[in-house]
């Protein structure tokens, strides 16, 4: 292991994305070093001007001139990628650049070829937020749990780490937030890749914030769960 690919994808993040970079660049890696390959997904609030200036030998930006989601962004990124291990790092503050650590060390350690990071398990702080958003991120865990056979405590965290052949492995369809079930559908057939869970804290964000999963995006993730597991 000597390459850490920390993929970023971004949607009208103007007021956070250079904060978030330099976060991560300051981030500890386990000794890795790090390419940092950041998506962004047809702003239109002036995030893609920020990013050409950032654009360097360490920070690698991807323009997409139509706005197809998130899923699509870390599809793009994906092929990008020439790190051992890849980390997808959300453009806002949400989560942490500072837990890099301890999400890294079971692969780093051997154990692992996938790690999620939950925000229901850790002993960290969390903003206390919306409620239904909690109740439906549990109940689609549980869903997706029923047909994966997992035991996962927060299967739509956007804090997961992977081996880089793990997730160059799997062929991605969902554009949006559709991803989270579709991966971990994709991963845990077979059970061939030991997956393991670490918890992390949560700076949730209020959709005044920039917050921008919906309702639509939950039923989208139960059709995700049904699909990726039964017929695909």
């Amino acid at each position: 292991m000597k390459k850490l690919s920390v993929i970023i994808p971004c949607f009208n993040e103007a007021g956070s994305i250079k904060t978030v970079i330099q976060r991560v660049i300051d981030a500890p890696a386990c000794g890795l070093s790090k390419e940092i390959i950041v998506v962004d997904d047809g702003s239109t609030d002036g995030t893609a001007a920020i990013l050409k200036e950032l654009n360097n030998s360490s920070v690698k930006v991807i323009l997409k001139e139509k706005n197809q989601g998130k899923g699509a962004a870390i599809n793009t990124a994906i092929a990008a990628v020439t790190g051992d291990v890849a980390i997808v790092q959300d453009a806002d503050f949400e989560y942490d650049p500072e837990e890099y650590p301890k999400l890294l060390k079971p692969i780093i350690d051997g154990d692992a070829d996938v790690v999620y990071g939950s925000r229901f398990i850790s002993d960290s702080a969390h903003r206390v937020l919306y409620f239904w958003h909690s109740v439906g991120n549990r109940l689609l865990t549980l869903v997706s749990n029923m047909f994966t056979d997992l035991n996962l405590t927060d299967m739509e965290t956007g804090f997961k780490v992977f081996k880089s052949e793990v997730i160059k492995s799997i062929s991605i369809r969902e554009n949006r937030f559709g991803i989270e079930p579709e991966i971990t559908a994709k991963i845990a057939k077979g059970h061939k890749w030991r997956i393991y869970e670490v918890g992390v804290s949560y700076k949730g964000r209020t959709y005044l914030e920039g917050k921008k999963i919906g309702w639509r995006d939950g039923f989208r993730a139960f059709y995700c769960i049904l699909r990726y597991n039964l017929f695909d």
